[in-house]
């Protein structure tokens, strides 16, 4: 399918109808075990559902597919996706770099966790290609971006970081939740991994909670399929079902949320509350010209800075009506919230502490009006 269109993929790589029945839709194989043909004789590799599930399996097709890569493999969570790359690819005296402004979850695990197995970071602007050159050590085995970033929304410039990366004998990881296979595909940019929450974008109905990553690296897909089955973080048989009937729908949500977010971003733009508006596709923005060059569009999420501080971010937070203030992002509903209360409270008084007086919006698939009047009123 690698001459086809983006929707055409999403919706058709990895199934085919049923032979026997027809169906369009891939079965949701809820099966904790399946019968062998002899002793250690499996049909089509499969054993038991935590190494292997047939909807799993269609899902892992899926999102290789849709990322323009060769192996995709399912995670019960973006986190755990994250564990088991990061497990995958460090040893103790292993160091990695890490965005300032990295998603506080990934961040939590690396700085709480790894870090007492003998894992050391750095932390770099994505921004700055010899930043993050500078921040490589002789120990360093993964550059570790996410583009646009969460939640300040700074864009790296993927290939220019692949060289980098690549020149120091390490590989470039970029977790694309915000962008999405549908603006952005990072391995064909040099990247060597992608990582997803599915969560997000990809399921895009806030239903289910999910994980993946894509490589083309053989040995790299071995190691992780090892800890995938060892280590057990993998999606149920609905998990993977509810993932890919979003996928279908991406290509049409993600223009809704685009078109949805850029009007919003031109309202904050001229609001007397507003300090500042952090969205890649603003000409000033520092990082526009790189998400010019390899994303297709600029994505769903905004962030502002707010004047008045940490209170007036709150209750700007508090006030709103179609917004819902929740945590998560990238389903069909709008959400908002405050990064330093919430999502990135564990940045907190570290390098990666964000301002407090900043908002982060996940822009839905509602009616713009509806969304421009309720910010507007929860600003008033």
């Amino acid at each position: 399918m690698t001459d086809q269109g983006f929707s055409t993929k999403a919706i058709h790589a990895g199934w085919d109808p049923d032979p026997q029945t027809g169906a369009v839709n891939v079965p949701i194989y809820a099966s904790s075990t399946f019968a062998q043909d002899g002793v250690g004789g499996m049909r089509d590799g499969f054993e038991y559902a935590r190494t292997g599930n047939p909807t799993r399996r269609v899902l892992e097709a899926n999102m290789a597919a849709i990322e323009a890569g060769t192996y995709g493999r399912g995670f019960s969570s973006g986190m755990a996706a994250t564990d088991a790359l990061l497990r995958a690819s460090l040893r103790p005296g292993d160091h990695l770099v890490i965005p300032n402004d990295a998603y506080g979850g990934t961040f939590r695990l690396i700085d709480k966790v790894f870090s007492q197995w003998g894992i050391t970071y750095s932390v770099a602007p994505v921004v700055d290609a010899d930043a993050v050159a500078a921040a490589i050590t002789p120990n360093t085995k993964l550059v570790w971006i996410e583009t646009p970033t969460n939640p300040l929304l700074n864009v790296g410039d993927i290939a220019a970081l692949a060289d980098v990366a690549h020149a120091a004998g390490t590989k470039l990881v970029v977790d694309n939740t915000f962008a999405t296979p549908y603006l952005q595909q990072p391995l064909t940019l040099g990247a060597d991994v992608v990582l997803h929450s599915t969560t997000k974008y990809l399921g895009g109905h806030s239903d289910v909670v999910g994980g993946a990553i894509v490589t083309d690296d053989e040995q790299l897909d071995a190691d992780i399929a090892f800890l995938q089955n060892g280590a057990g973080g993998v999606p149920g048989p609905f998990d993977a079902y509810l993932t890919m009937r979003g996928i279908k729908t991406l290509a049409v949500r993600m223009d809704r949320h685009c078109d949805n977010a850029e009007k919003i971003v031109d309202f904050f733009q001229g609001h007397d509350k507003i300090e500042k508006v952090l969205y890649p596709g603003l000409a000033d923005h520092p990082g526009h010209d790189a998400a010019a060059k390899q994303m297709s569009r600029f994505g769903g999420m905004i962030s502002v800075l707010v004047k008045g501080g940490q209170d007036a971010a709150q209750e700007f937070c508090a006030r709103t009506k179609v917004f819902t203030l929740a945590e998560s992002l990238g389903g069909i509903e709008s959400l908002i919230e405050h990064p330093g209360a919430m999502t990135h409270a564990s940045t907190a008084g570290s390098l990666l502490e964000v301002p407090d007086n900043l908002v982060r919006l996940s822009v839905g698939i509602e009616d713009v009006e509806d969304l421009l009047a309720d910010v507007d009123q929860a600003l008033a």
